[in-house]
């Protein structure tokens, strides 16, 4: 059974950074791609990032250039680091293994305020 435990959040203001990181396990983490996606209050989740076995990154428009992915296969994380926030980046974030899409942590909350 995937489990997913994410942390880093918290609250911060506008133009600032946060380093989201998540952790992975009961999963062949290399192989799969891993994502990070989020729900802003009232809204849908939707997905923010994603990054393959291989290290190839996929970014929502909204944050390209802003958010940048990675990935330790050696610790099975991902982690989203995120700079130059905007209130609009106000959310829960969620990573996902992509190989087993069901599965979800507690997700981080990240508060951006203006």
């Amino acid at each position: 059974q995937v489990q997913l435990v994410e942390s880093g959040g918290g609250l911060v203001q506008a133009g600032g950074s946060l380093r989201l990181s998540c952790v992975a396990s009961g999963t062949t983490f290399s192989t799969n791609s891993m994502g990070w996606y989020r729900r802003a209050p009232g809204k849908q989740r939707e997905w923010v990032a994603t990054i393959s076995s291989s290290g190839i990154t996929n970014y929502n428009y909204s944050v390209k250039g802003r958010f940048t992915i990675s990935r330790d296969n050696g610790k099975n994380t991902v982690d989203l680091q995120m700079n130059s926030l905007r209130p609009e980046d106000t959310a829960v974030y969620y990573c996902s293994d992509l190989s087993s899409p069901t599965s979800w942590g507690q997700g981080t909350r990240v508060t951006v305020s203006s």
